[in-house]
């Protein structure tokens, strides 16, 4: 298959295992009067870390979810380096850090 990613997964009860992400280089849209063709897969790495494992490190960006903001996510905020990086999502918005 030319057009799909083999990838590994790192963590989790699923290590190990190697998953295929195919990926449609060419839209099936045929109302365009051109056709559009990608040259790059539209992926991003992604990276998780908990609030224990963070402390100690300076983290370049942060994104926090939770239904509300307790005190002991303080911890987890302050291990971004500036306030312009950090994103936080309390019910259903995702809002900047002030």
């Amino acid at each position: 298959m030319p057009n799909v990613i083999d990838a590994e997964i790192l963590t989790g009860h699923t290590k190990g295992s190697r998953p295929f992400i195919p990926i449609t280089l060419s839209p099936s849209d045929s109302n365009l009067p051109f056709q559009l063709q990608r040259r790059q897969f539209p992926i991003r790495l992604g990276f998780a870390i908990t609030i224990n494992k963070s402390q100690g490190q300076s983290q370049k960006g942060l994104f926090f979810a939770s239904a509300s903001i307790f005190t002991w996510n303080v911890v987890a905020f302050s291990r971004a380096t500036s306030r312009r990086c950090v994103r936080y999502k309390e019910t259903g918005k995702i809002k900047k850090l002030k």
